[in-house]
């Protein structure tokens, strides 16, 4: 599979065709999805635990997408790269956001941890050259307000563990850096095997809390086990794939802005299955966020001579 270089289309993002849009809709719900299932099996199961059994299945389904596809032979920085965003992003941010929604509500932890495509996004600019455009630019700047308001509501917000948002702000860290590792090697190297690779590398990370998941799956209910594999086959094995297949055809920082759609739809799922409501504040900077995705996906009309 090899990265395409669509034209740029005016009013469009770089890399924005149908194919992309759809892989995009597709992650955005499957993750949103994600945080009302994992508050809901997040009592049956420890944090580590959850991860584990979460990344077997989505390991187990990813591999069925590598039948029939070459191998290509990453090199030693990109065995570096998928090895740091493994643990990084399918270990590490799985742990601490499970950790996080033992004490946070669905909504609330979906706005901290969607601090991560701020960071993605500054950090394209820095690490990856791919710039930081104007509306880019503009666009972070105002759903960081955003942020500083989610924050100022779940700071008011009685009975929220303030070690829940921690974890919540470890695994916006982990989302970040994850992808801004995962980028170089998808130059390369296929979606598909990337993707496999960096699940089976967290899966392996994962491992110590084995003990625990066979304890927890023993006295689990059955809607909790079912929980763990909708976890692994829908958020996991599906949607890191249609990230990673829009990821190697537009820049990270794009891509990272469209996930703050993540926490309203993570509010009216949890709304409509828990009746959790996170507080006022914290809604409006969400909304907030949706502003600066809106403000970050304007471009430039073409110059007059372009048009010509």
């Amino acid at each position: 599979m090899t990265p395409t270089s669509p034209v740029p289309v005016p009013g469009r993002a770089p890399g924005l065709t149908p194919a992309v849009t759809v892989a995009i809709v597709v992650t955005v719900l499957a993750w949103a999805s994600a945080f009302i299932v994992i508050r809901g099996t997040a009592p049956y199961f420890s944090g580590g635990a959850l991860a584990l059994g979460r990344l077997a299945v989505g390991a187990a389904l990813l591999s069925l997408l590598l039948i029939g596809r070459k191998w290509v032979a990453p090199d030693r920085r990109e065995w570096l790269l998928i090895a740091g965003f493994g643990v990084v992003w399918f270990g590490g941010y799985n742990v601490a956001l499970n950790i996080a929604e033992k004490s946070l509500d669905a909504g609330t932890t979906a706005m901290i941890v969607n601090i991560g495509p701020i960071l993605i996004a500054l950090g394209a600019g820095v690490f990856l050259r791919e710039g930081i455009p104007k509306w880019l630019a503009i666009g972070a700047g105002i759903a960081f307000l955003g942020v500083v308001l989610i924050g100022f509501g779940t700071g008011g917000t009685a009975g929220v563990d303030p070690v829940g948002v921690v974890w919540a702000l470890v695994a916006a860290v982990t989302y970040a850096a994850g992808v801004l590792m995962q980028k170089p090697a998808l130059k390369r190297l296929p979606a598909a095997q990337v993707t496999w690779l960096g699940c089976v590398i967290g899966l392996v990370a994962c491992l110590p809390f084995a003990g625990e998941l066979v304890s927890a799956l023993a006295d689990a209910p059955a809607a909790a086990i079912g929980g763990v594999v909708y976890l692994g086959a829908v958020p996991t094995a599906l949607a890191f794939s249609t990230w990673a297949y829009a990821l190697s055809r537009m820049p990270a920082g794009h891509l990272g802005v469209t996930t703050y759609i993540v926490p309203p739809l993570a509010i009216l799922l949890g709304l409509v299955v828990f009746g959790e409501i996170p507080a006022l504040t914290a809604i409006l900077g969400g909304a907030v966020c949706l502003v600066g995705v809106a403000v970050s996906r304007r471009r430039p009309a073409l110059a007059a001579a372009d048009r010509a």
